[in-house]
């Protein structure tokens, strides 16, 4: 006698249908395991087999991109080789350094440390303390000015953004004259802050950073949410203290974007430092190394080139030290 079938519908019906649908199931993935044709002898898994390697197909996918790259980088590292090479090169010509570290010695590095006609020690410290002090002045002051066009709302606002703006405009160097003029006209009545003096050079380049920082500073101070602020104030802070305590620690990547390119900034600057630094012992690296290949009959290039690499130490030394704050301050200020 056959097996009585289950009625559909019926709970007994239900749980015979589900039953069904598990075994085919199971069937399925194991007719997939076990081969192309759904035969489960073996139990060994089935892999497809893989394409023959197509030099043209990956090119087209991938491979130019590999190729870009690497000419990029040969494109971008073969200066600072050259200079490198030229700065070991003992000859002190650039014409003797086409054939990258053929020669290699410490000459070049000894010479322009123990010269005395070279105050290469003294130009670097003047470097460093102009670069460093304007870093941190235009970090603070920018950031000032960008909470206060952030937060705030006043008369001549938007005057003030706009205004920022178009001065960029326009380059320092057009007004090396009237700084020139200016800083004359300062140090007739406060010499410590006129011509030939770091505190009115630093005073220059913080005049000339602040406006385009500033607005780089506004773009990130405005994805900060204002409901921050808001409930600081709710709990009776005011803004200095919502601004030192709180939206300084949040807007460290672009403070520390700005400290960086106001640093470089800083040590590569020639015009306005050597307009305004008269005397020798007070110029910048920018300046004083100039000096190595200003004379047509002897231009020391080897000298040049080992004061170049080690007036670089700095630069990429802080740049190391802020590298996890780049990527974020930049890509973060440019969204509204």
């Amino acid at each position: 006698m056959s097996a009585q079938q289950p009625v559909p519908g019926t709970p007994t019906g239900l749980i015979a249908g589900e039953i069904d649908e598990l075994t085919d199931a199971s069937t399925r993935a194991h007719a997939a395991v076990g081969g192309p044709g759904g035969g489960t002898g073996g139990g060994a898994r089935y892999i497809a087999p893989r394409r023959p390697f197509n030099f043209a197909r990956w090119f087209a996918a991938t491979g130019w991109r590999h190729v870009v790259g690497v000419v990029m980088v040969a494109f971008s590292l073969f200066p600072i080789v050259f200079v490198v090479s030229s700065s070991l090169n003992p000859q002190g010509t650039l014409t003797g350094s086409n054939a990258l570290f053929s020669r290699i010695g410490l000459d070049s590095y000894v010479r322009i440390l123990t010269d005395p006609q070279v105050p290469f020690t003294a130009w670097f410290g003047n470097t460093l303390l102009v670069a460093g002090v304007t870093a941190v002045g235009t970090v603070f002051l920018g950031a000032l000015a960008a909470y206060s066009f952030s937060r705030m709302r006043f008369t001549g606002r938007r005057f003030g953004l706009i205004s920022i703006v178009v001065v960029q405009m326009f380059p320092q160097l057009l007004a090396v004259v009237a700084i020139f003029l200016l800083m004359s006209g300062i140090g007739d009545l406060f010499p410590a802050i006129g011509l030939n003096t770091h505190i009115g050079l630093i005073m220059v380049y913080l005049g000339g950073a602040l406006g385009v920082n500033t607005y780089l500073m506004y773009g990130f101070f405005n994805t900060v949410p204002a409901s921050i602020d808001e409930a600081a104030k709710i709990d009776g802070a005011g803004h200095a203290r919502i601004f030192f305590t709180i939206i300084l620690r949040l807007v460290a990547p672009i403070l520390a974007v700005v400290a960086l390119l106001s640093f470089i900034a800083s040590v590569n600057e020639f015009v306005v430092a050597s307009v305004l630094l008269i005397d020798t012992e007070k110029q910048t690296l920018a300046v004083g190394l100039t000096k190595l290949v200003s004379n047509p009959r002897y231009a020391d290039w080897s000298a040049f080139s080992a004061g170049a690499v080690l007036s670089a130490l700095p630069v990429v030394a802080l740049f190391l030290f802020l590298q996890k704050y780049i990527v974020g301050g930049l890509t973060a200020g440019a969204v509204k």
